[in-house]
């Protein structure tokens, strides 16, 4: 009979301690560490099997052939942007997002959309559930099959007869292994199925997609050390009473972490939006004070979104700042530039901006949109709303120039704007390339001219 023992596990790292700790050695979290029960036992065989048979040999750097990185083609682009250009053979993916937010329908509709063999395995809903949703977002794939299990061994024994080319688990945190007497969710467990199932993509090359679920906090339940085993981590973001859901990737090993995918959720399922500034810019009255757009740039996608603010009085005497979607301490920067360098008396008043679409901005591109939209707040002057504008504000009141200034020049024309403010020392924009009116600026007081003279 194997012996039974307890540790404590870190929540936030996983460090294992024999006894209780009130401080993690490894981590510094205080309060982290909880009991669980482990087995200690030899490891069982999983069952799967490789194709290639090999065994890990060293090899010289310099004597190992590159063969590129082939990639396997998605039929939701979003995702294909968010990856990098597409899915990597044996790569692991975390999926995490807030309850209700539309995970598990986005990877079941990638499940039955594409052209693979996909292995979807649950441990939340039983067959007649997924059906349903199957059926409501339009089933097409004729080699999706569903399961519902929760032990690890099951899965693998599946996934050796069904043979798929792309491994679905929803989520981590239902799963369980018999080498682990801790019941499922908990530290241990999570690990031990996911240490397997990064085994398993790496040994197979099949990709394998893990949903997760997300604490009170807004991370992902489980501990940290569980983003350092995937390849990658995307967050599904978005509110439920909203229609538009956000795609964000956190970590990857295979692309950039600037990108962004924007989907709309409907009856359907989720529908890819191809131009975001379609949502992130409003339709309404274009006589209303306090509103700019921005030409911005997320990963390689240019955007233009729109800019709110509203200036009032401080009521209380102490005035207040608020941003949502934009950094509050650039914000706080930009007052006092308008405030030292232009005259403008803010220092008394509230001052609120936000960011439309729900979507967060690090972008310094939007400097002087949040500027323009903040002096047109105080003197309730509208904006054109045929003008955009893309460029840093430096503390000298200076406008600078920002990078691929040309794309989101472009993206501006192609949405039909008529003029767009920008740095004054941008090199090699020439105004014959485009047919939108180009208003080079090189301090804020120029830029006050072009949009209220």
């Amino acid at each position: 009979m194997a012996k039974i023992k307890s540790a404590f596990f870190c929540q936030n790292c996983g460090y294992e301690t024999p006894k209780w700790l009130g401080k993690c050695p490894s981590c510094g979290e205080w309060n982290t560490f909880v009991e669980e029960l482990v087995e200690k036992q030899l490891p069982q065989v999983i069952a799967f099997s490789t194709s290639s048979g090999r065994t890990a040999k060293a090899q010289v750097l310099q004597e190992i052939v590159s063969n590129g990185q082939r990639r396997i083609i998605l039929p939701d682009s979003e995702i294909n942007r968010v990856l990098g250009g597409g899915l990597v053979p044996g790569s692991l993916i975390l999926f995490g997002g807030e309850p209700g937010i539309g995970k598990s329908t986005l990877l079941l509709q990638l499940a039955v959309q594409t052209t693979l063999r996909v292995l979807y395995v649950s441990g939340e809903e039983s067959e007649q559930q997924i059906k349903m949703r199957a059926d409501r977002i339009g089933q097409k794939n004729d080699s999706c099959f569903i399961l519902t299990e929760t032990n690890i061994q099951n899965i693998f024994k599946q996934a050796e007869e069904t043979t798929p080319e792309l491994l679905i688990v929803d989520s981590i945190q239902t799963l369980f292994s018999s080498q682990i007497e801790s019941a499922p969710g908990s530290i241990s467990q999570i690990r031990e199925c996911t240490a397997q199932l990064l085994r398993y993509s790496k040994m197979t090359e099949i990709p394998v997609f893990l949903i997760g679920h997300i604490t009170k906090e807004g991370s992902l339940a489980g501990p940290k050390v569980l983003e350092h085993m995937v390849d990658a981590v995307l967050q599904f973001e978005g509110d439920q009473h909203h229609v538009y859901r956000i795609l964000r990737g956190v970590k990857n090993r295979f692309g950039s972490t600037n990108e962004l995918g924007i989907y709309e959720m409907n009856g359907t399922g989720l529908r890819m939006v191809e131009n975001p500034s379609e949502i992130l810019i409003s339709t309404g009255d274009s006589g209303l004070s306090g509103v700019a757009i921005a030409a911005t740039l997320e990963g390689l996608r240019p955007l233009l979104i729109e800019v709110q603010a509203l200036v009032s009085t401080a009521a209380y005497g102490t005035p207040q700042r608020s941003s949502t979607g934009f950094d509050l301490r650039r914000l706080n920067m930009l007052l006092a530039v308008m405030e030292k360098r232009c005259g403008f008396k803010l220092g008394a008043k509230d001052v609120f901006l936000n960011i439309t679409g729900g979507i967060r901005v690090d972008d310094p591109a939007i400097d002087l949109a949040v500027v323009a939209a903040v002096l047109s707040s105080n003197a309730d002057i509208a904006i054109n709303r045929s003008i955009c504008c893309s460029a840093e504000v430096g503390l000298s009141g200076e406008i600078r120039p920002v990078n691929r200034i040309d794309q989101r020049i472009r993206e501006a024309e192609k949405l039909g704007f008529e003029k767009i403010i920008i740095s004054k020392y941008n090199k090699g924009i020439e105004q014959s390339n485009f047919k939108i009116e180009l208003i080079p600026c090189a301090r804020i007081d120029e830029v006050l001219k072009a949009l209220f003279a």
